[in-house]
């Protein structure tokens, strides 16, 4: 046991927890006025449902003994076993219940941010029965495959150091047979969605980035150097992204944004994520300028294919969360972090194709359960607000709750 790592996960966990309002105030500014805490409600609502279905089935799912290298079995159901003592198979320096609840705080961020991609549509309690059973068949096998003690990805030597197939990838997917199986909004491209605070959107930037030094750095699950790493990686990839996203914003549309700083940053942090804990500093720029690049060209690239993600989860997180796996395989170096691999450019092509199939199984795994999930609910209880509805708004006809009083 190790009292300056305890201290340091149990830091990191608040701030990853600190990301799922950030998340709310960086989707809620992105709405429309009438829709606002409809979706600042999606998210942090996550808090309570997913914290109850880890105690309950998730972290025994995710870390539990494995159940042929496919899920975790249900030993620890309840938190039955998992005490103050550490485990020996995660995080020996910490109390299990440390990573139990640092862990928990990723599984609850991860189907907050799916809501970005049908904002503005969705009633709640479908939305609620959704994010229960994508957690339950998606997020938590995945996470076994990759993090748990006998996963099979990880057992192959598929890598992801914080979450961008974990996390990132799989609510990108999610997203896109949201998308797919929703439809657009009502009037999407003959009515103008622009976003009704932007100043909103900025603070729950600043808010996410602060937090992402507890995702990214604390997943070394210790106070060492790999989270030194981490820390500075995470930070270099999201100015990275930032500046990118706004030079080329500024080159083809005339005008830098905030909206698009905003963005770019996001798409650097979630770029690196995978690659964070393996990728000196230089690297870490460079993948933050790729994803800054690449996600802005996925998230215009939208509109030419009429999908109406609106908050631009699966431009974002999906293709971010898959190129960094990728960036992870090219760049990662042992002489970074020894306890990790090297990649293509240290000589170890291997790699590279090692995380290419992880990224494809992955990929495809959450994309096919997700749309199964959306269609069994939008046939038995419907997803979609009524037309009347989604005209009044969100707030008004969800929650009976008015965000700006005038």
């Amino acid at each position: 046991m190790n009292n300056a790592d305890t201290a340091f996960i149990l830091a990191a966990a608040g701030l990853v927890l600190l990301m799922t309002p950030g998340l709310a105030l960086f989707y809620g500014g992105m709405v429309r006025g009438k829709n606002v805490l409809g979706t600042i409600m999606q998210s942090l609502f996550m808090i309570s449902l997913i914290t109850i279905e880890w105690v309950y089935l998730g972290y025994s799912m995710s870390f539990g003994p494995t159940l042929g290298g496919i899920v975790g079995d249900l030993s620890w159901f309840g938190l039955r076993g998992v005490s103050t003592a550490p485990s020996p198979d995660y995080a020996t320096t910490i109390p299990q219940i440390v990573f139990m609840i640092y862990q928990c705080m990723f599984a609850i961020i991860t189907p907050a941010l799916i809501t970005g991609a049908f904002a503005e549509r969705v009633r709640f309690v479908p939305f609620i029965a959704f994010s229960l059973l994508w957690a339950v068949f998606v997020y938590n096998p995945v996470c076994h495959w990759i993090w748990g003690a006998g996963g099979w990805l990880g057992a192959m030597g598929v890598m992801d150091f914080a979450g961008g197939l974990v996390v990132h990838a799989t609510c990108g997917m999610a997203a896109l047979a949201g998308v797919l199986v929703i439809g657009p909004r009502k009037g999407y491209g003959r009515t103008s969605f622009m976003p009704h605070s932007l100043p909103m959107t900025v603070i729950g930037t600043a808010l996410l980035w602060f937090g992402w030094f507890g995702f990214n750095g604390g997943s070394a699950l210790a106070a060492n150097e790999v989270a030194g790493t981490a820390f500075v990686a995470t930070h270099l990839a999201g100015m990275a992204g930032m500046a990118m996203w706004v030079a080329v914003e500024w080159l083809t549309r005339g005008k830098p944004t905030t909206l698009g700083a905003a963005s770019g940053a996001i798409a650097g942090l979630a770029t690196v994520t995978p690659a964070a804990g393996f990728v000196g500093p230089n690297s870490a720029i460079l993948i933050g300028f790729l994803g800054g690049a690449l996600c802005f060209a996925a998230v215009n690239f939208k509109v030419r294919l009429n999908l109406d993600d609106s908050l631009d989860v699966v431009g974002i997180h999906g293709v971010g969360g898959l190129l960094g796996t990728l960036c992870l395989g090219i760049f990662a170096s042992t002489a970074v972090n020894p306890g990790g691999v090297d990649g293509l450019l240290a000589g170890n092509p291997g790699q590279f194709l090692r995380q290419v199939f992880g990224a494809v199984v992955v990929s495809g795994y959450a994309f096919g359960i997700s749309w199964v999930i959306f269609k069994v609910l939008d046939a038995t209880i419907g997803l979609r607000l009524t037309d009347e509805a989604e005209v009044a708004g969100l707030d008004s006809t969800e929650h009976s709750e008015t965000a700006y009083n005038n």
